[in-house]
Formats: C-alpha cells, sequence, structure tokens
C-alpha cells in the first residue's frame, strides 16, 4: 500500500539534533462509510459522528522508502501501552 497520500509528523520525543526520529501517520475512516460509530436509528451513523482512525502508520524519518509499519488503532493502542511499560 503506498502512503504517499499520508501527512506524517514526528514523533514528539524526536529531537532537532537530528537523531533517531520516528514519524507517524493517520489514515481516518469517514463517517459514513459502512461502520457504526454510535447508536443511531436503525443502526446508522449519528448525525455529526467524526472520523476514526483506519490505520496508523509508523516509519524511520531517515529511511521513508520502501516501508512502514502499519497498525489497526486497537493495535496501535497496544504497542503505546507495551513501549511505556
Amino acid at each position: 500500500m503506498s502512503t504517499a497520500h499520508l501527512a506524517w509528523f514526528k514523533s514528539s520525543y524526536s529531537g532537532s539534533q537530528g537523531g533517531e526520529c520516528v514519524e507517524v501517520a493517520v489514515e481516518w475512516r469517514a463517517p459514513g462509510s459502512g461502520e457504526r460509530s454510535g447508536p443511531g436509528p436503525a443502526g446508522g451513523l449519528l448525525a455529526g459522528a467524526a472520523a476514526r482512525p483506519r490505520t496508523v502508520h509508523i516509519r524511520d524519518s531517515k529511511c521513508v522508502r520502501p516501508a512502514s509499519l502499519a497498525f489497526t488503532p486497537r493495535a496501535w493502542s497496544a504497542f503505546l501501552r507495551a513501549a511505556r511499560g
């Protein structure tokens, strides 16, 4: 999957000295994409429902090609909990 269309940002832990940096990008699932975002009439979407993350991508800022790692939102949360100890 190409990630060229994603808006990447650096981790808040990345320093300005050119050290190791991790970049993150979120691919969003738009409301109305066929998934319920909350209890609505007949299982539909709630009015004004917000977009939710579909996939979280991470990559090394110094090696942006060829690949990134992709996580589901649930797997990303588990990864962060484990990394924080």
